[in-house]
C-alpha cells in the first residue's frame, strides 16, 4: 500500500510558476513509477507527466512539454512537478499517482492516487 499526499497548489498568474509536491508513505516508494494527472472543470482526467522508479525516462504530455518538469527524490519519498509559464488552460485539480506495473500501465490505470491539489491560473 502507498499513501500519496499532494501539496503546492494555489492561485498563480499566467506566465508564473508553481511547484507541486507529492509525498508518499508506505513501503518501497523507490520501486514505484510515479505520475501526475489533472482534471479540469467539466473534463476527464488527463495524463500530465510520468517518471520511472529509477528517476529516468520522464514522459510529458504534449500540452506541457517545454513548460513542466517531473522529478523525484527517493530519499525523501517525494515526486515533484515544476510548472513554468503556466496558462489559464492549466487550471485543474492535479493528482499524484503511483504504480509498479510499468509506465504504460501507470498512464492508463495507476493503482494508487492522492486526493489532489487545486491549481488555478488567472489570465
Amino acid at each position: 500500500q502507498v499513501q500519496l499526499v499532494e501539496s503546492g497548489g494555489g492561485l498563480v498568474q499566467a506566465g508564473g510558476s508553481l511547484r507541486l509536491s507529492c509525498v508518499a508513505s508506505g513501503r518501497q516508494f523507490s520501486r514505484y513509477d510515479m505520475g501526475w494527472f489533472r482534471r479540469a472543470p467539466g473534463k476527464e482526467r488527463e495524463f500530465v507527466a510520468v517518471i520511472s522508479w529509477r528517476g529516468g525516462s520522464p514522459n510529458l504530455a504534449d500540452s506541457v512539454k517545454g513548460r513542466f518538469t517531473i522529478s523525484r527524490d527517493n530519499a525523501k519519498n517525494t515526486v515533484y512537478l515544476q510548472m513554468n509559464s503556466v496558462k489559464p488552460e492549466d487550471t485543474a485539480v492535479y493528482y499524484c499517482a503511483a504504480d509498479r506495473r510499468g509506465m504504460t500501465t501507470m498512464i492508463s490505470e495507476a493503482s494508487y492516487w492522492g486526493q489532489g491539489t487545486q491549481v488555478t491560473v488567472s489570465s
